[in-house]
């Protein structure tokens, strides 16, 4: 009966203690973070890509790791930035742009250069932009970041769904998701905003709209980064385009901060001067 008594007394002396009143100091102090990692979503959400709750589910090893710098091969055609030629058979409405470019061209003009103003290059032209582009592969997403205006891309691979249409947030390198398809990564992507966005320029303009989807197989040929893209814009152009392209890993250089601003770019012909047909 005295142990039994003692347990009581025990636990009516911490309840007391638990209940008295906090001194200033204490209760100036933050709240405790609660214990253990609570990494619950509201209905409905989506963990983050760098959630460590996503990060750490179980998931079937990668076939291979795109972690690196990589730059478009230019080794046999210079011109390799380029998704054209060949060319699908454009639409009415790219039809008249096309035509433009070719006329101002052919008068020494420059035809609604939108990424010498600034606008982001946008996906695919992105990819291939003069300067390389910087990897990095996560269980969960693939992020890029292009040497060119430093414009982010995010390929989320931790199984998650394309956004309602209704609810996506339309940009210029759209809303891109990845499959494994045995050593092939399947890339599906779909939100592309349609304003200012071009799948050529410099002498060829042909615009991409929001209807644009593009699929890319990624895949590694040897040392090299192979992407063969499916893209279709019903819009733009009729059916299927496509091109298949390389990329060399550079191990020399890293990925600088770089801001687009017209101030920096007033020695270019295609921002100033009086060639720049805008409209």
């Amino acid at each position: 009966m005295r142990a039994v008594t003692a347990v009581v007394l025990i636990g009516l002396i911490a309840t007391s203690c638990s209940q008295s009143p906090q001194t200033p100091a204490q209760a100036a102090a933050p709240a405790a973070a609660p214990a253990a990692a609570d990494e619950t979503v509201g209905e409905g959400k989506q963990l983050s890509a760098l959630a460590p709750a996503n990060l750490t589910k179980p998931r079937p090893k990668a076939p291979f790791d795109v972690t690196g710098n990589w730059f478009i091969d230019v080794s046999k055609n210079p011109e390799a930035w380029r998704f054209g030629p060949p060319y699908p058979k454009l639409t009415a409405v790219s039809q008249i742009e096309w035509d433009a470019a070719k006329k101002y061209t052919a008068q020494g003009k420059v035809y609604k250069d939108d990424i010498g103003q600034c606008w982001p290059a946008g996906l695919p032209l992105i990819m291939t932009r003069y300067w390389p582009m910087a990897m990095v592969q996560i269980p969960t997403a693939v992020y890029m970041i292009s040497g060119f205006m430093n414009s982010v891309r995010i390929v989320y691979l931790d199984g998650r769904k394309h956004t309602d249409p209704d609810l996506i947030v339309r940009t210029y390198n759209g809303e891109s998701i990845g499959t494994w398809d045995g050593d092939t990564l399947v890339v599906d992507t779909i939100g592309f905003r349609g304003d200012h966005h071009w799948m050529d320029q410099g002498g060829v303009a042909i615009p991409a709209g929001e209807k644009l989807h593009i699929v890319e197989r990624v895949k590694m040929a040897g040392p090299q980064l192979e992407i063969e893209y499916t893209m279709t814009d019903q819009e733009h152009w009729e059916g299927e385009w496509k091109s298949t392209k390389r990329f060399n890993r550079v191990n020399d250089e890293d990925i600088q901060e770089v801001s687009c601003l017209p101030d920096l770019n007033q020695h270019l012909q295609s921002t100033t001067s009086k060639t720049q047909v805008l409209k």
